[in-house]
């Protein structure tokens, strides 16, 4: 549910995409430096996510709420427009053995209490007031979609609190095709505004965003993930998504960056991940062979593995 396609497509160089499609050693961390334009990995290659889940998931509940698993170095969830704590599960289960793996409502979400004004900068401070209720001094973070926004925005406003950054089907501003923002809008809220609640709309909206290879359980756990959203948290982030926009920013986050992109992902398509890579200092890019725009649940192993190696590269240096 990020940024849509329609109206005028961002043009595509064939050459880069030639350049995307490339097999990645899948054994060998990719850390440090502005790699090549894109790494395709297999996913139904031997990418296995490694590592059981550490202990039973925890649920915090107050003002900012989350879920908890696992010890070690402190990793951030941020989940997407459609998401909740409960929606990033795989990644709690695959790398609660190494990290600290801590998933958030975001505010209005879940079991969190709203922010108003719901904004992109009050969003970035939540992500900082959520270290703060956990004890975190400087955390990683891994966003998904409009999470992934999230992650841009608490890199900017807090620098400091951040170490690496996961950024898996976003982009760098909403509208790089043209989608006019008011159409977007209302579109998203059009079900709503009849009577539907999120829980009515999460199997059709997900399913309408994946690839063709979600499995019926993740389609489950997501669609389940999808159902805690109250009516007026999903609301409060329709309005304000549309005013991501970090594009003339990009330079100035000191975060590596691992940028993840679904081949077949309509919504934040490859074209705007190489935005995100050729405008960060130090970032790279893989694209995942035939997954949508929930590569974090269509390709759980395969995200897990190369989030691993990325965040394990700072102290392998």
């Amino acid at each position: 549910m990020s940024n849509s396609r329609r109206g005028r497509q961002p043009e595509r160089d064939t050459d880069m995409d030639r350049r995307a499609h490339v097999a990645v050693d899948a054994d060998r961390p990719q850390a440090g430096g502005k790699q090549g334009q894109g790494d395709a990995v297999d996913v139904n290659g031997p990418l296995a996510g490694g590592g059981q889940g550490q202990g039973a998931a925890v649920d915090v509940d107050g003002p900012l709420a989350w879920r908890e698993q696992g010890q070690g170095d402190a990793v951030v969830f941020l989940h997407g427009l459609g998401g909740s704590r409960t929606s990033w599960a795989p990644q709690l289960e695959g790398l609660s053995g190494t990290f600290r793996c801590i998933a958030w409502d975001m505010p209005g979400y879940g079991a969190s209490a709203p922010v108003t004004p719901l904004t992109l900068a009050a969003i970035a401070d939540a992500v900082a007031r959520l270290l703060d209720a956990a004890g975190v001094e400087r955390a990683h973070l891994v966003g998904e979609s409009f999470g992934g926004m999230h992650a841009l925005h608490a890199a900017l406003r807090h620098p400091d609190r951040v170490d690496r950054l996961v950024l898996a089907n976003t982009s760098a501003a909403f509208g790089l095709d043209g989608t006019d923002p008011d159409a977007w809008r209302a579109a998203r809220l059009a079900p709503l505004d009849a009577g539907l609640t999120p829980a009515d709309i999460a199997e059709g909206v997900l399913t309408s965003i994946a690839g063709p290879g979600l499995s019926a359980d993740m389609l489950a756990m997501r669609a389940a993930g999808f159902a805690r959203i109250p009516t007026a948290g999903l609301r409060a982030a329709v309005e304000c998504l549309p005013d991501h926009n970090v594009v003339d920013r990009l330079a100035e986050i000191e975060a590596p960056a691992l940028v993840i992109a679904g081949e077949l992902d309509a919504e934040t398509p490859v074209a705007y991940a190489r935005i995100l890579v050729d405008g960060l200092k130090n970032a790279e890019l893989v694209v995942l062979d035939g997954i949508g725009h929930l590569a974090v649940s269509e390709a759980a192993d395969a995200v897990n593995h190369l989030t691993r190696a990325f965040l394990r590269g700072r102290a392998n240096r």
